[in-house]
Order: C-alpha cells, then sequence, then structure tokens
C-alpha cells in the first residue's frame, strides 16, 4: 500500500514521532512508518506507560465485579464512547495452568491469579494474537495522525507482533510456572475472563 507524502507529514508531527526518510535516487521515501513508529515507541513509550499506569489484576477484577465503569473511571481508557469496552493496563502474578502454543497459532496461557487451581484470565501467547488493547490503552497512537482505518488497524497488528517477540521462546515451556506479567486488556463485561495481552512474561524461579 503506497503511503502518502501527506500521511508521512502528519507521522512525522504527531507524538509517536520517529519515522524516518532514506534516500532512493534522487527523491525521499518513507522507511514503512507504521514498522517505525513501533520500533520507535514499543520499549521506549509502551510499556514504561503500561508499567506504571498498570492495575493489578486481582485489585481490578474485584473493582470490576463491583461495577465495570466505576473500574473503567479508575482505571482504565474506554475507546469507542459509551457503548465500548474499558481498556486497562495490568499486571500480577500467576500459576500458568495451561500453554496452548504446541497445538494452536493462537497461543495463550490459562493463568491462576488467586491460588483456587482455576483459570482467571489468558495470557495471549501468539503469534497469532487478537485485538487491539496495547494500541488502545494509552494516548500515544492518535488516530487522527493516521490516513485512514486501515493503516490504524495495521497498527495494532505490529504492536501485537511486536509484543510476541519479547515474550518466552515458545520452547520454553510455561505451564506449572509461576509468572510475573504486565499488558493491557479490554473489558466489554463484567462476567468476561480477561484476555490480556501482555508486553512482559517473567517466569520467577
Amino acid at each position: 500500500m503506497k503511503i502518502t507524502t501527506l500521511f508521512v507529514a502528519s507521522l512525522l508531527a504527531a507524538s509517536v514521532s520517529g519515522c524516518k526518510l532514506v534516500k532512493t535516487g534522487d527523491s525521499e521515501a518513507a522507511a514503512d512508518p507504521i514498522a517505525e513508529i513501533v520500533e520507535t515507541t514499543f520499549d521506549t513509550k509502551l510499556v514504561p506507560a503500561l508499567t506504571e499506569k498498570a492495575a493489578d489484576l486481582a485489585t481490578l477484577q474485584n473493582a470490576i465485579k463491583r461495577s465495570l465503569d466505576k473500574a473503567g473511571e479508575s482505571y482504565g481508557v474506554r475507546v469507542g464512547g459509551a457503548g465500548g469496552g474499558w481498556n486497562f493496563p495490568v499486571k500480577g502474578t500467576a500459576t500458568v495452568l495451561e500453554d496452548t502454543r504446541a497445538s494452536t497459532k493462537a497461543g495463550v496461557a490459562e493463568i491462576d491469579v488467586d491460588g483456587d487451581g482455576k483459570a482467571d484470565a489468558t495470557l495471549q501467547l501468539g503469534p497469532v494474537v487478537k485485538g487491539s488493547a496495547l494500541r488502545d490503552t494509552t494516548n500515544l497512537y492518535d488516530f487522527s495522525t493516521f490516513r485512514d482505518q486501515i493503516e490504524y488497524a495495521k497498527l495494532g497488528r505490529a504492536l501485537n507482533d511486536k509484543a510476541v517477540s519479547k515474550l518466552p521462546a515458545a520452547d520454553i515451556e510455561l505451564k506449572g510456572k509461576k509468572v510475573n506479567f504486565v499488558g493491557a486488556v479490554v473489558i466489554r463485561s463484567a462476567s468476561e475472563k480477561p484476555l490480556i495481552t501482555p508486553v512482559s512474561i517473567e517466569v520467577t524461579p
């Protein structure tokens, strides 16, 4: 897909600046702007922002049981107006009950947060990752600076791919391990089990 000069200029002016121009003969052509945004913001801006603002998952889940909207006002960001879900930065420590990466491309870890032996949430491990929680949970990525919804969606997928590359390799079995995690999740109903997109998973001794 051809990226117009106007689009590149708007990206350079946005808060997620960092796109570089490279020479191609006598003209300047942009390196992939989406890739540039991800490379220049993921480690330096997105991960620190999620880590700083992350709510403890167990605390958040208790708050959601009382009122999703009140929990959202305290800990989250709503995307899409009153009918949209709440996006939350989250962190926690949990035991991995199941690691499905060996059987599916949309690999996940089912995790037990409260120690009752039951799965309280799901960590997406990839390589296929659903949703755009990483894109939408902070104010780093402003839709108005992108050409259209297609480019904005491409950013969401690129952030997910980058996150997967930071997680423990598929040959590291997580089942039975205790992990610390930081990530983002969108919640639309107080009854749903959180499907978290992690930016870091640390296996504890």
